[in-house]
């Protein structure tokens, strides 16, 4: 592999992400009303006394009255951190900061990082399980084999809340749904599959477990170590190892693989040969899961046995063994039935049903925010780590496998209405967007950035590459931006690329052609030469109508309407396209798109139908089916007024048009989004609140967009520039660096231009 897919970013921009806004990953937020003197006498004394003494009398009120419900610790002593080893406690804190970030990003669910100074393992789980009366889940992480087996076990047995050890049993879960589906396609069954498992270590011993409670026959499976196969003559085996021993004259893992059917790797890179892969059975199922480097890559086993189903835990070859598949859900499913255990049942009911989503087809609206139809087969057999099914799915799942065996303290009656709830619990938006940021990485694009003097817009670049998202082109003065890369501590700025407008190869045949698209504007060939020359705007215009880049992106140094009208002197809109701008408003649940938040000034009502249809469009890229409001202060027709019959005509054109989405108008605010002032409009056509907020004017779209973003503590996108011949973007001036590259980013995956 090349070693942009093995590095994804500099060390530089690693610690700047964790250093930035500020120090770490996570911060503690109030969830309650803390504004007044009485806000602070029910949150804390007196009126905290009132919980208090309901817990005091009956312990199971903890879940009504404290986070302790949604509340999981990740824990670990630092002994095996990633691939990283034994480096300490203290710097085991950024990975479980960021354990804790995708727990609260994949599943709601709130949790705290800590780390513990000891690798006694009788004092690590003397401290873990003191800590029960805290916490309604444990995820213990990054500890060294075999301590970890012995700690999970010990605290399973004395906690009375579910206790996993993510490293072990996360990894089983998501490879047991991923066979579950290879030998679906290759007509075999657990009972009479043959498995060899090469490492010995925590999630190798986890993954064996768990496919032999599956129907995997003890007998059918041959585990491998470092010494070569696990055997019953050994004397050097533990007991965890010894418990895989088998009866068998087999030494190497050569000699394992011969006639097998599956081989899980959960080892070391290159451990796997192709003439290795060539002995073993018809169709052969590969999971190679060693990371970075997997024991045998997909090109290597398919160029050996083109037969072959293989996986890997790489997000740059199909069918990811991704653990974030896994631990999010089945924590949230454990927490919302008060589980006291994440037993056998609830691991296997997680691990079909993450197979079971694997083979259903893809809703459109999930397509289309992935941009491509996945369909199960033999390169998508474990569903992608960003599917927003995954929730409701695998948690209820586990929630119910919970119920079934006993370990739940609350019922779950209407199963319909608790996925309906984990459904909503997330905002779409965010797996998509974190979607569309790998898939750019799978494509990269040359953006160009317009103002690479600005050091904002530099880190937006430095970032954009570090992170393997394609080649900026810097636009600016050569020596400006070199001793800007100085003050950022670029130890490389010769290996970017620069292009300078007073001696770039590309200004002969810019001017060219630009001084035929405006000599009958009133454009000498001198002005055309000037304004290629001075205008950093229209010079990368210029570069991108040349093809020189594939997207740009400007406007920190200049106003909208101005950075817009110089891109118009070089670029057109669409062929039958209307440029407009969209604010994309992103909350915790709920996604809002407005527009037109800063193009056309008084729309027509066919401009109003283009940018209904249009942003319906974009909506649904993000994973929302749309439901379009076209807004106004008049419900109806009440009060009247005259400026109502363009949104009227617009709703018009679309009723003649059937353009596949909900929409409505002319509604006030209220009417469009409150369910309670909706229901006062019953033969209104939305179903639900509208997520598509067309306004009526320039004046009202961009003052809602500012006034949202000032004041909602909503993460606002955009504006998003929609309708242009290529892509581009046009940043806000008050923009930071990750608003550049987010918004540089989505110019690159087409979302926006």
């Amino acid at each position: 592999m090349s070693d942009q897919n093995k590095v994804e970013f500099t060390e530089r921009e690693a610690l700047f992400y964790h250093q930035t806004i500020r120090p770490g990953k996570i911060e503690i937020i109030a969830s309650k009303p803390m504004a007044s003197q009485r806000d602070l006498s029910l949150a804390y004394s007196p009126g905290v006394a009132v919980p208090v003494r309901a817990i005091a009398a009956d312990p199971n009120a903890a879940y009504d009255y404290t986070a302790k419900g949604n509340l999981v610790a990740v824990i670990s002593n630092g002994t095996a951190i990633l691939g990283l080893g034994n480096l300490g406690a203290l710097a085991s804190k950024p990975v479980m900061e960021g354990k804790a970030v995708l727990f609260k990003r994949f599943a709601d669910v709130d949790s705290i990082d800590i780390e513990l100074n000891t690798e006694d393992p009788d004092a690590f789980i003397e401290a873990v399980a003191l800590l029960e009366p805290t916490f309604g889940g444990i995820n213990l992480e990054d500890i060294a084999a075999p301590e970890c087996f012995q700690i999970e076990q010990a605290l399973r047995e004395r906690m009375n809340i579910p206790v996993m050890h993510d490293d072990q049993h996360g990894t089983a879960i998501i490879s047991a749904a991923g066979l579950v589906n290879a030998c679906h396609l290759t007509n075999r069954e657990f009972k009479d599959v043959k498995v060899v498992v090469n490492g010995a270590g925590a999630a190798a011993i986890a993954c064996t477990e768990l496919i032999k409670a599956m129907g995997v026959r003890q007998e059918n499976v041959l585990m491998c170590d470092s010494k070569g196969v696990i055997h019953r003559g050994r004397t050097d085996l533990d007991q965890f190892k010894s418990a895989h021993a088998a009866d068998t004259d087999r030494r190497t893992l050569a000699d394992a693989l011969k006639g097998a059917d599956i081989f899980l790797g959960l080892s070391v890179a290159r451990a796997v040969t192709q003439d290795m892969v060539k002995s073993m059975a018809d169709q052969p199922i590969i999971f190679a899961m060693a990371n970075p480097d997997p024991e045998i890559t997909p090109p290597e086993v398919k160029a050996a046995r083109p037969d072959a189903i293989v996986a890997t835990g790489r997000s740059d070859y199909p069918n990811q063994v991704n653990n974030v598949l896994g631990f999010p859900f089945i924590f949230r499913g454990a927490l919302d039935v008060r589980a006291t255990a994440i037993n056998e049942e609830m691991k296997i009911a997680a691990a079909t049903a993450i197979a079971e989503l694997a083979r259903e087809q893809v809703p459109e609206e999930v397509a289309a925010a992935y941009g491509k139809n996945h369909q199960f087969g033999l390169d998508y057999i474990i569903p992608a780590p960003f599917d927003p099914r995954l929730m409701e799915v695998v948690s209820s799942a586990v929630a119910k496998a919970a119920m079934d065996t006993g370990v739940a303290r609350k019922q779950i009656e209407d199963f319909d209405a608790y996925r309906h709830a984990l459904k909503s619990r997330l905002n779409p938006t965010t797996s998509v967007l974190t979607h569309v940021y790998a898939e750019v990485k799978q494509n990269p694009k040359r953006m160009i950035f317009a103002e690479a003097e600005n050091e904002v817009v530099l880190r937006a670049a430095i970032q954009y590459r570090d992170f393997g998202y394609g080649e900026p082109i810097l636009v600016g003065r050569t020596q400006a931006v070199l001793d800007k890369f100085a003050e950022l501590g670029v130890s490389d700025p010769e290996s970017y690329r620069i292009e300078n407008s007073l001696v770039s190869e590309h200004v002969e045949p810019m001017v060219e052609m630009l001084y035929e698209r405006l000599q009958r504007r009133g454009y000498l060939e001198r002005d055309v030469r000037r304004m290629v020359n001075q205008d950093r705007n229209v010079f990368s215009s210029g570069l991108l109508k040349l093809g020189v880049g594939d997207a740009m992106v400007t406007g920190m140094t200049r106003p909208f309407g101005q950075s817009m009208t110089e891109v118009r002197r070089v670029l057109d809109a669409k062929e039958g396209a209307l440029p407009f701008g969209i604010h994309m408003m992103v909350g915790k649940a709920h996604t809002v798109f407005l527009a037109d938040t800063t193009i056309n000034e008084r729309p027509s009502s066919e401009d109003l139908a283009v940018i209904a249809t249009e942003t319906a469009a974009v909506a649904r890229r993000m994973g929302h089916e749309p439901r379009v409001a076209f807004l106004s202060y008049s419900t109806f027709g009440n009060p009247s007024g005259r400026w109502l019959e363009n949104i009227r005509d617009a709703v018009h054109i679309l009723d003649q048009q059937q353009p596949g989405f909900e929409y409505e108008g002319d509604v006030a605010p209220d009417a469009a989004l409150n369910p309670k002032v909706m229901a006062q409009y019953p033969f209104s056509r939305l179903s639900a609140p509208a997520n598509v907020l067309v306004m009526p004017g320039l004046q009202s779209a961009n003052i809602s967009a500012k006034l949202l973003r000032e004041l909602a503590g909503t993460t606002t996108i955009g504006p998003m520039l929609i309708g242009m011949e290529k892509p581009v973007q046009i940043v806000p001036m008050t923009a930071i660096a990750p608003d550049v590259l987010t918004l540089a980013v989505l110019a690159a995956a087409g979302i926006s231009g």
